[in-house]
C-alpha cells in the first residue's frame, strides 16, 4: 500500500525558496546583500576619512580661535595648554581700541567689493567673447589668458608697482608719467590692478562654452545687438558662475595683503590684514591681539561661504565638467 506523503506548498514552507518566482533568485540575493553591506562599510570610511580631514583643515582655526582668548601669560607657557585656563574676551575689545579696526574693515570691505564687481563685469564680457564670438586672433587671446594663471603674482608685482608708480597724469606726474607718486596710496592702485584676473576670464570662457549657441543665434535673427544677447539672454545662465567669481574674487580682496601693503602709506587707506601686522613689531609681537584680530578678520569670510556654500560648489561642479 503506498501512502501519499504530506507536502507543503512553497508559500506555507518557510525554509523553502522559490527560485522561480522572479527577484528571489538566492544567489542574486545573497549578492545584493553583500553588496548592500560594502556599500554601508565604504559609506561609514569614507565618512569617517572625511571628519578626519575636516578636523585637521579646521585645527589651525581652532587654534586660532582659542589664542584670541588666552591671557597674554598663557601664551609663553611651554607647551601651552590646549583649553584656556582664563577665558579673556577682552583680548578683542583691546584689540579694537589698539588699532582702527572700522577703518580697516571698511577700505578691506570697499576694495573686496570693488574687486568682485569689476570681475564679473569685465571677466564675464571676456569670457563670452573668447567663448561664443569667433574672430582672427580667438585661439592666441585664449592661450594667452591661460599662460598668464601661469604666472605667479610675485613675478608680476615689480613690473605693476613700476606702471602704477609712473602713471602719467596722475599723483603730480607728467604726461610721460615722471616728477611725481602716481597712483600709490590711492584707491586707484588698490582697485584698478586686481579689476580682472585671468583665472575669472577662463573660468567665465568655461561656463559660456556650455551654454546653447542655438539660443545665441535665435537672438540673432530675431535682431538682439550681441551685447543684449550676452547681458539679457546668455549671462543669467550662467548664475551659478557668478556667484562663484564673486566670492572668489571678493575673497582675493579681503585677504589681499602683500599689494595693499607695496601701494599705500597713509592710515586711511590701510586694509585690514595690513592692520591686524601693526601689532608685530620688530622687537616684540601681541599675540594675543593678534589672534584677535586675525579671527575677527576671518569671520566675515566664513559667513559668506557658509551662506553661499550651496552655490559655490555647484559653481564648479558646473565649471568641471565642461
Amino acid at each position: 500500500m503506498v501512502t501519499d506523503s504530506p507536502t507543503l506548498s512553497p508559500a506555507a514552507d518557510p525554509t523553502r525558496v522559490d527560485v522561480s518566482a522572479p527577484g528571489r533568485h538566492p544567489d542574486r540575493s545573497v549578492r545584493q546583500t553583500s553588496l548592500r553591506r560594502q556599500k554601508r562599510v565604504g559609506n561609514a570610511l569614507m565618512l569617517a576619512f572625511l571628519v578626519i580631514a575636516a578636523l585637521i583643515m579646521a585645527t589651525p582655526f581652532l587654534w586660532m580661535a582659542l589664542s584670541a582668548m588666552r591671557d597674554p601669560s598663557e601664551m609663553a607657557k611651554v607647551p601651552m595648554p590646549l583649553i584656556p585656563q582664563d577665558w579673556r574676551l577682552e583680548n578683542f575689545a583691546e584689540t579694537l581700541e589698539r588699532a582702527p579696526f572700522g577703518i580697516y574693515a571698511r577700505n578691506s570691505f570697499i576694495l573686496a567689493s570693488a574687486a568682485a564687481i569689476l570681475n564679473v563685469v569685465f571677466a564675464s564680457a571676456c569670457g563670452y567673447s573668447l567663448a561664443k564670438l569667433r574672430f582672427a586672433a580667438s585661439k592666441f587671446v585664449f592661450a594667452w589668458t591661460v599662460a598668464c594663471i601661469m604666472i605667479p603674482f610675485y613675478a608680476t608685482v615689480i613690473p605693476v608697482f613700476l606702471m602704477v608708480r609712473h602713471m602719467p597724469l596722475f599723483g603730480g606726474n607728467s604726461i610721460l608719467g615722471q616728477g611725481g607718486i602716481g597712483w600709490i596710496d590711492s584707491w586707484w592702485a588698490l582697485i584698478v590692478p586686481g579689476a580682472v584676473s585671468p583665472f575669472m576670464v577662463f573660468l567665465f570662457r568655461q561656463f559660456y562654452v556650455g551654454t546653447p549657441t542655438e539660443l545665441i543665434e535665435a537672438a540673432r535673427l530675431d535682431g538682439v545687438s550681441e551685447f543684449g544677447i550676452y547681458s539679457r539672454i546668455i549671462t543669467p545662465l550662467i548664475k551659478p558662475g557668478l556667484l562663484t567669481v564673486a566670492l572668489l574674487s571678493f575673497e582675493a580682496g579681503w585677504n589681499n595683503f602683500l599689494w595693499p601693503l607695496l601701494v599705500t602709506t597713509s592710515e586711511n587707506l590701510r586694509v585690514i590684514q595690513v592692520g591686524i601686522a601693526s601689532f608685530r613689531q620688530e622687537a616684540t609681537t601681541d599675540w594675543h591681539l593678534l589672534m584677535a584680530g586675525t579671527t575677527m578678520a576671518a569671520v566675515p569670510m566664513i559667513v559668506l561661504f557658509l551662506v553661499f556654500q550651496r552655490y559655490f560648489v555647484q559653481g564648479f561642479a558646473a565649471s568641471g565638467i565642461k
